[in-house]
């Protein structure tokens, strides 16, 4: 580090930049990330979170932050302070001032970290950092991205076959498709019951997504729903930043199973990103497996994450990983317990 780049450093200060100030530093990076806007912050806050942003800047600019979710941990054993896809900093030089601003300001045990997806030789040592690999993830550590540039046929001649006919199979099918008003949210609420109900995951309250409505759509995402004559058939929730559109959730019905409303729906989804601006679609999240475990299991295993690989490969996106998941701690004594508790889990 030179001289001239140490006094940078020293010469940054703690700042409080408002919510429209944070975003707007949020949607200048290259990593611009829905999950470290102030609004996910402020949904995440009313379930069972607290959100603190930390901003590091001089001259009232911002130059690196993180917006960390605070969470009490058991026993009164302190909190956790969970950074979901960030932070940020115009020189990755400041990181390791950032972490441990973060860690003071939050009075957490520790930090966990899920730094998202880097540029290819751009990726943090987060080992010289004072983190470690984590045991637990929250947000899956791998994805399927899809390339949404070009004009249909481009987007589908890299789709499997199957894929395609059954797109083409719905569009012609008479299905509607159309974005959802604040109204919506409830019958989207039960379906998404429903779904997980028959396919044994946990899904949220409806509480949760009229909060997601209220604090992120339109503004960042849509509400879309699939129709056919009167009856819905899936909808799903798609949000956008940047180059970058993300499939988070997601439901379907049982019956007319033979219109593909679930492929019609992403293939709307995608219409909406391109008009967005976007170049990717990410459908969130697959088995934190390499490319040959995937395709040689998937056919034989439907739990966790291995129900949806089979939809999401026929897409011909790329799998690809983030960094995972790093711990920092910060009170050994209170990590080493949550690492033990971890390993206790079944």
């Amino acid at each position: 580090m030179s001289v001239t780049e140490f006094k940078q450093i020293s010469d940054l200060e703690l700042i409080q930049p408002s919510a429209a100030e944070w975003d707007r530093f949020v949607c200048a990076q290259t990593r611009a990330h829905l999950l470290q806007l102030s609004a996910w912050g402020a949904l995440k806050s009313q379930f069972g979170w607290e959100a603190q942003v930390v901003a590091l800047g001089m001259d009232g600019e911002i130059r690196a932050g993180a917006l960390a979710l605070l969470k009490r941990l058991p026993l009164g054993l302190g909190k956790m302070a969970y950074v979901p896809m960030g932070g940020y900093a115009t020189d990755p030089t400041c990181y390791p001032l950032l972490w441990d601003v973060l860690g003071r300001e939050s009075g957490a045990a520790f930090i966990k970290l899920e730094p998202g997806a880097f540029p290819p030789g751009r990726a943090l040592d987060l080992t010289r950092m004072g983190f470690r690999e984590s045991p637990q993830t929250i947000q899956p550590a791998r994805s399927i991205v899809i390339n949404i540039a070009g004009d249909d046929e481009t987007i589908m001649g890299r789709m499997n076959q199957g894929t395609r006919r059954k797109i083409r199979k719905c569009l012609k099918s008479g299905t509607e498709f159309e974005e959802g008003a604040r109204a919506d949210v409830s019958a989207f609420s039960r379906l998404m019951q429903q779904t997980g109900d028959r396919n044994a995951f946990g899904v949220h309250s409806e509480a949760y997504y009229e909060r997601v409505y209220e604090l992120l759509l339109p503004t960042y995402g849509t509400l879309l729903l699939a129709r056919h004559e009167g009856e819905l058939l899936a909808a799903i929730m798609v949000f956008a930043l940047g180059e970058t559109a993300w499939y988070l959730y997601g439901a379907s019905a049982r019956g007319k199973g033979n219109l593909y409303a679930t492929y019609g729906i992403q293939w709307a989804a995608i219409q909406w990103a391109k008009k967005r601006g976007c170049h990717y679609y990410d459908l969130w999240g697959v088995p934190d497996y390499d490319q040959a475990t995937l395709e040689a299991e998937f056919q034989g295993r439907s739990d966790g994450l291995w129900g949806v690989y089979g939809f999401k490969r026929g897409w011909g996106g790329e799998v690809r990983r983030s960094l995972g998941a790093w711990d920092k701690a910060r009170n050994p004594m209170i990590y080493a317990a949550y690492r033990a508790a971890i390993r206790l889990k079944p």
